[in-house]
């Protein structure tokens, strides 16, 4: 064999080595989360308390790095074009990942393909929250005010193509009546036009309605989902109130760059999944109205594929698109 094939024969070999040990070792560097929110809101909270807890699992610190805007696109950006070496990794939602593709022409980024899929961490349900002293104190009583009204009911909404808009919609059309979103360009914006009685109401989750609603700044008729949370157990749902279509929540995911390694796929998903069986976690995430889910990887990857077809249908009914 001649001098310089040998050369790259065990050169490609000792790299082969070098990068086995380096998986073997993982992870041995700080690791960075990515959030598409500002710090406070529901998905930092979520990001802040398992990225601590998750650093404890794995004996490395876990940066939390908030790339705020575009209703988390800013941030499925950057990660998606982050190095794939298992340091990089996202904390994701239903409105950057799944409803994003549907609504946005041009959107830099294609999640089914620039993902790989973790864990699902949690789940959130939405609150209809209207101003409290709103003359709406049911939802019988909104929805027969607004089919009354000569003129569209403005909802707040944290941004055009996020769940709460098209669950603004969703609303609407079962109930009869027409809409006018207001969207608003910031989650502190729109908190306040809803206390100020400038809309008529809007879709919260459960994490933002809470302190809200026991500070008495906002009034609640009916939130989503199968049944009650034991947040806001005094609350109805929409099914109970003979509103059954009404039905759609937010649920926050991890991922990492498609390429990532599967040993950082595997170890991650197993240490996020500790982290979240914590006590410290879950009282801090339950406290705030989240579900704790936990998923396996595939389980993940098939919540991507359901959910956005379902999320699909759901924006052609509206025709909303962003060119």
């Amino acid at each position: 064999m001649k001098p310089a094939i040998l050369h790259k024969l065990l050169s490609a070999a000792c790299l082969t080595l070098i990068s086995a040990a380096a998986l073997a070792a993982y992870p041995d560097q700080p690791i960075r989360l990515t959030v598409g929110f500002p710090a406070g809101t529901g998905p930092d909270i979520v990001a802040r308390t398992v990225g601590d807890q998750l650093a404890k699992e794995i004996g490395q610190s876990v940066v939390v790095e908030n790339k705020a805007g575009a209703g988390g696109q800013i941030a499925a950006y950057s990660v998606a074009r982050s190095a794939p070496n298992g340091y990089n990794i996202l904390l994701g939602e239903v409105g950057s990942i799944s409803i994003s593709p549907e609504t946005t022409a041009n959107l830099s980024y294609k999640p089914l393909e620039e993902f790989e899929p973790i864990t699902e961490a949690v789940r959130a349900n939405f609150v209809l929250v209207t101003p409290a002293d709103s003359p709406h104190k049911t939802l019988s009583d909104f929805v027969a005010a607004a089919k009354a009204s000569a003129e569209r009911f403005n909802i707040a909404t944290f941004g055009a193509g996020t769940p709460g808009h098209f669950g603004a919609e969703m609303l609407a059309e079962a109930g009869g009546f027409k809409i006018e979103p207001v969207h608003y360009r910031s989650t502190g914006d729109a908190v306040t036009a809803i206390i100020g009685g400038q809309v008529q109401g809007a879709f919260v989750t459960t994490a933002m309605a809470a302190p809200q609603l026991a500070a008495g700044k906002m009034r609640a008729l009916a939130i989503t989902g199968a049944e009650r949370t034991q947040m806001l157990a005094d609350i109805p749902t929409f099914k109970e109130q003979a509103m059954p279509e009404v039905d759609f929540g937010a649920w926050f995911a991890f991922f990492a760059p498609k390429g990532a390694p599967s040993i950082a796929l595997d170890t991650l998903n197993q240490k996020i999944v500790e982290a979240l069986k914590a006590d410290g976690v879950r009282k801090t995430l339950e406290g705030n109205g989240f579900v704790i889910v936990g998923s396996e990887r595939k389980a993940l990857a098939e919540l991507l594929i359901a959910e956005q077809q379902r999320w699909a249908d759901v924006v052609k009914k509206t025709g909303f698109k962003i060119h």
